[in-house]
């Protein structure tokens, strides 16, 4: 942490501008940027010159590293006190550990076709870093929380738009990209499964789409009860965020998949304690509306997702799954404390569909542990936000983001996410977020004046809408 310039007293969360740099470059611009890319071209494309190293995405985000570590080796003339972040520490852990690993999987020596795929993992988990660390330092007020929210809702719904559009059509509509010069265009795109076109957006897999969206359930739910995260305007203004919701609900649920089936689920029960008690039937039961014409307009649909459960016994996908578990110690005894190199243990050798199992071999029990304190610390921080605040506002953008991220460490049981560009990205997303609104809930503590909890609604109880007192105007 730099030092204070003798003289200056820290300025207050509301007024402080983050990692701010000339035009208006602020933490939440740049990581708009690195949502666009991840989003918005789909993850199959690379550009030529680069190989593996050429996603969009991936190189943002070592510009965001890079720039988190240039700004934080500047002096500052003035900055707010800081904030214990165990998110932080957790990744860090994580990273060296990465490095450990993956400097004894060169002294061991790798075939030649496994080289670049270690180095490119390395800078994967480099460039989530960046993404994250921006987020962790770069946010720091309730205002830009919501704000990049806001734009986190808007993609997600983008995302499920195309998928909607691919399952009409048939078509993945992302072919042009084959054409563009300079970039390739692998494989993916819409998949069948019982007759059924499974879409997948941006994404390599259908699973991975689904995972994604059904993350962004719960921010859009928030967004719904906050009205967009502005409650200063007309109680009507939150349809539109249902709809969304909704059209989230619609185009996760048709992808045919247990494991989208039980992340959707997860996502929606997590957060039905956070949605006032007076509208929760409502809620409820607009979400067996929406499946039900779902039903209705999917021909098949229903069968064959029950037919995913009661057949589960005879599925080949859940036989190899238990298999990949009953050979789990096998494969970790290799190097079973810092593992055997990440991103190493390709599909050749065995599919595993299990990132926490894929991790447990690829970085041994101390990247699990490391791994999972992350989530559990992002977790702990977003609740802690939602104890602590006293603004309805934090409350629920805490609540929905704890649900979020504790959706996709579940469903990373049942699929090796960290191998799939978005919802890997997504994943740093969420959890930088978590930590950014336990920052501004912290300093809002610390710097505004004590606010009477009688005076202020609260989840169960949503008085009239109240602007939080630490954002600045928006007019």
């Amino acid at each position: 942490m730099t030092a204070l310039r003798p003289g200056l007293s820290p300025v207050s969360a509301a007024s402080h501008r983050g990692l701010a740099g000339r035009f208006g470059w602020d933490a939440v611009s740049l990581i708009t940027v690195y949502l666009v890319l991840l989003l918005g071209i789909p993850s199959n494309v690379t550009i030529s010159s680069l190989g593996s190293f050429g996603r969009p995405a991936m190189l943002w985000g070592l510009v965001l590293f890079a720039y988190w570590a240039l700004s934080r080796l500047q002096w500052r003339s003035v900055d707010v006190p800081p904030v214990w972040q165990p998110v932080r520490i957790a990744f860090v852990v994580l990273l060296v550990i990465a490095l450990v690993s993956f400097a004894a999987a060169l002294l061991r020596g790798q075939p030649a076709d496994q080289v670049s795929p270690l180095i490119t993992s390395i800078l994967r988990l480099v460039s989530w870093g960046g993404v994250l660390l921006v987020i962790v330092d770069g946010i720091r007020t309730m205002y830009d929380v919501t704000r990049l929210l806001r734009r986190v809702c808007i993609g997600a719904a983008l995302l499920a738009l195309l998928g909607l559009l691919q399952a009409v059509t048939g078509s993945s509509l992302l072919d042009f990209w084959g054409s563009v010069p300079g970039v390739t265009h692998g494989d993916g795109g819409t998949v069948e499964r019982f007759g059924i076109t499974r879409s997948a957006g941006t994404a390599t897999h259908p699973l991975e789409f689904s995972t994604v969206l059904n993350a962004a359930v719960p921010l859009c739910i928030a967004a719904a009860l906050s009205r967009g995260f502005r409650w200063t305007l007309a109680k009507g203004s939150g349809v539109w965020w249902w709809v969304v919701t909704a059209l989230l609900v619609l185009v996760a649920l048709t992808g045919v998949s247990r494991s989208a089936i039980i992340g959707f689920v997860i996502a929606v029960v997590a957060m039905i304690p956070a949605v006032p008690r007076q509208y929760r039937w409502p809620v409820i039961g607009g979400g067996v509306v929406v499946a039900a014409a779902l039903v209705a307009a999917v021909p098949g649909l229903a069968g064959s997702t029950i037919g995913l459960f009661t057949g589960i016994a005879e599925d080949g996908s859940t036989l190899s799954r238990a298999g990949a578990l009953d050979r789990l110690p096998e494969f970790v005894s290799v190097s079973p404390l810092y593992g055997i190199g990440f991103g190493i243990f390709l599909p050749r050798y065995y599919i595993l569909d299990n990132q926490w199992a894929q991790l447990a071999i690829d970085l041994g029990v101390l990247g699990v542990a490391a791994f999972g304190a992350m989530l559990a610390s992002a977790m702990w921080s977003a609740w802690n936000a939602r104890q602590q605040s006293r603004a309805p506002d934090a409350q629920l953008v805490g609540h929905a983001l704890a649900a979020s991220v504790l959706t996709i460490a579940v469903v990373f049981a049942f699929f090796d996410g960290l191998a799939f560009p978005i919802a890997a990205g997504f994943l740093f997303v969420l959890v930088g977020l978590c930590a950014a609104v336990r920052t501004a809930v912290a300093h809002d503590i610390r710097n505004l004046e004590v606010i009477p909890r009688s005076s202020l609604p609260t989840l169960a109880e949503p008085a009239e809408p109240v602007k939080s007192q630490q954002e600045p105007s928006r007019e």
